[in-house]
């Protein structure tokens, strides 16, 4: 089914930079997909997978990026398929990693490797090491907002990148995220319910509209946390631009300070209060 597909490999050891580089190196070799870890890369697009950088241990994070699940392999394959892709880049820490990407997913053997070492100095892949090392991030070739839906709550910041097109042509801005996952080397991290409430009653004291939030209630998924608000509109106000502006501020304010990306916020007007004269 995919015996057309022109397969390239980016081999280099974890935490030298491949992730960083990819684009690049799948800009030299005419490739506009790119495999790694775990997702399919178009561009600048995720069209499929789950990135292997959210698995709770390492192994796990090994056979996400391995595809050793079946309804894993079969979305990249579909999305293969659906794309027509001629030529890919996969990205991995041996040669013996990318051929068995590509052996799972049925794809040509490679055809070319290019390794970190031929893209990237002794000095870089050490720097690049030791932000691995003490600082626990990794680079994921795709801009932010592709992501943060799927990393929430995770710590993840845009890296903008300018980059010149050649002679005569102008220069223009790659983006990459740069995520700590969740076995980090800086440990887990959590964020208590208390932390929403607190917050909800900061913003409450910021606006004239709102006289007290009475109750939170918040439920965490994998894509975001889920929060109920109910709380006590001062009296004279208009109710549903009260609501509306209090629920925009929250979920900046949570998405902000937390890093978590809020899968719904509702908030209820329980009661009106009534200032005394």
């Amino acid at each position: 089914m995919f015996d057309k597909i022109k397969v390239y490999a980016f081999v280099g050891p974890s935490g030298t930079g491949k992730s960083y580089r990819a684009q690049m190196v799948a800009g030299e070799k005419d490739a506009h997909f790119i495999i790694d870890d775990g997702l399919l890369i178009n561009d600048n697009k995720v069209i499929a997978g789950r990135s292997a950088k959210k698995a709770a241990t390492k192994i796990e994070t090994v056979k996400k990026a391995l595809f050793f699940n079946e309804d894993e392999k079969k979305e990249i394959q579909k999305a293969l398929k659906k794309y027509k892709v001629k030529s890919i880049l996969i990205l991995g820490t041996s040669d013996g990693m990318v051929e068995k990407i590509a052996e799972n997913l049925n794809l040509p053997k490679i055809s070319e490797t290019v390794y970190i070492n031929d893209v990237a100095t002794e000095e870089e892949m050490k720097e690049a090491r030791n932000i691995r090392v003490t600082e626990g991030k990794h680079v994921i070739p795709v801009p932010t907002f592709e992501i943060k839906k799927d990393f929430s709550g995770y710590l993840l910041d845009p890296l903008q990148i300018f980059k010149p097109k050649g002679f005569g042509q102008k220069p223009y801005v790659s983006e990459k995220s740069i995520i700590r996952p969740t076995f980090s080397y800086m440990g887990n991290f959590t964020i208590s319910d208390s932390v929403f409430r607190q917050i909800a009653e900061i913003q409450a004291e910021k606006m004239p509209e709102i006289h007290k939030v009475l109750r939170i209630i918040v439920q965490k998924h994998g894509e975001g946390p889920v929060i109920y608000i109910e709380v006590s509109v001062v009296f004279g106000y208009n109710i549903p631009e009260a609501l509306k502006k209090f629920k925009e501020k929250m979920i900046y304010d949570i998405e902000t300070l937390t890093a978590m990306n809020v899968a719904k916020l509702d908030v209820v007007a329980k009661s009106i209060y009534i200032e005394k004269t």
